[in-house]
């Protein structure tokens, strides 16, 4: 993974329960802070757009964001795929595979912990 400049990872965001975007914003923070502690590059929407999504009052779903985060995975060089419950149903990291693959991204799918 650390071959690449920067990684981007996905995981599950959107949900009904303010507690359960809370818990998914925290344990990918922990990831990356992890990823970071090993030199890794990363780049995580929902670590770096949730506090902004709050603070402007924006909304929290993949319709939303969307354009902001293909943009920023056309920058990174590799796609993590951060398994939290609920990553098989989401939208977003559905899309977010999609385009890792038109891109030709490598993938690593990482088990939640």
């Amino acid at each position: 993974m650390s071959d690449y400049n920067v990684v981007y990872v996905a995981t599950p965001y959107s949900h009904d329960d303010p507690q359960v975007r809370e818990q998914r914003f925290l344990r990918v923070n922990k990831f990356c802070a992890k990823l970071m502690s090993e030199g890794i590059m990363v780049f995580s929407p929902i670590s770096h757009t949730h506090p902004i999504a709050l603070a402007g009052e924006l909304p929290k779903d993949w319709a939303y964001w969307e354009q902001y985060d293909r943009t920023m995975l056309c920058m990174c060089g590799a796609l993590v795929v951060y398994m939290q419950d609920g990553w098989e149903e989401s939208t977003g990291v559905h899309n977010e595979i999609e385009l890792a693959h038109k891109l030709k991204l490598p993938i690593q799918y990482v088990e939640a912990k």
